[in-house]
This record gives structure tokens, C-alpha cells and sequence, in this order.
């Protein structure tokens, strides 16, 4: 588990409906530059390029993890606790 691609672990949860779209969750799990992480993420079914009627449930779930771990890959986070001193 010491190769970043071996211990990162993108897991698929649920398809929801919700009022404003329909959208696949994801949790992330995984190791960074020494620190352990985890996240959920949900995926917005109409950013990816499906036809949601008509597409398989598999391949509804592959792009959506892919949409899900590119945004995740180009994610900023900033630390909230050092800005209100």
C-alpha cells in the first residue's frame, strides 16, 4: 500500500434524487503526502455526458467516478481554523 494509486479507494454508495437532479454519491478514502483522508463526494448526473434513460447502471457509475476523482484531483483545500486568528 505504499503506491498512492494502490491505496486510494473511490467507493460507490447510492444514486438519490433530489429536487434540483439526480445525483451518484461516492466516499474517498486514501493517503496523501502523509496524511489520511477521506471524503464524500456526489456527482451531479447531468454534468456528465449520459443519457441517463437509456445507459446502463455500470456505465453510469464509471463516468461518474471519473468526473468524481478528476475534480477531487484538482481540489484546493485550505485549512479554516489559522484564518480566524
Amino acid at each position: 500500500m505504499q503506491n498512492l494509486a494502490e491505496n486510494n479507494l473511490v467507493r460507490f454508495i447510492n444514486v438519490t434524487r433530489r429536487k434540483h437532479g439526480i445525483f451518484a454519491n461516492f466516499k474517498v478514502k486514501g493517503v496523501r503526502g502523509g496524511a489520511t483522508f477521506s471524503a464524500s463526494i456526489s456527482v451531479d448526473l447531468s454534468a456528465c455526458e449520459l443519457d441517463i434513460a437509456s445507459d446502463s447502471l455500470e456505465k453510469i457509475v464509471e463516468e461518474s467516478a471519473k468526473v468524481a476523482v478528476r475534480e477531487l484531483k484538482r481540489a484546493e483545500f485550505q485549512f479554516e481554523g489559522l484564518q480566524s486568528l
